[in-house]
């Protein structure tokens, strides 16, 4: 699970600014947002620099607390 979701609504981007920046198309990136698929490491890194965060705050720790 990612959070590049709440993150993009928290800094007010649109998920088609995000696919233009990434060079994906805007099916891709909503894949990611909704979680019906997951980028890989590098791309989750290159989403993390572009929206200035760090790639921990994207992702969802499946560890129980």
């Amino acid at each position: 699970m990612n959070r590049i979701k709440e993150v993009l609504e928290e800094k007010g981007i649109k998920q088609k600014w995000l696919a233009e920046q990434l060079g994906k198309s805007y099916n891709m990136v909503n894949g990611y947002v909704q979680n019906r698929q997951q980028p890989r490491l590098e791309v989750l890194n290159e989403i993390a620099e572009i929206l200035d965060i760090d790639v921990k705050e994207l992702i969802v720790s499946n560890k129980s607390k």
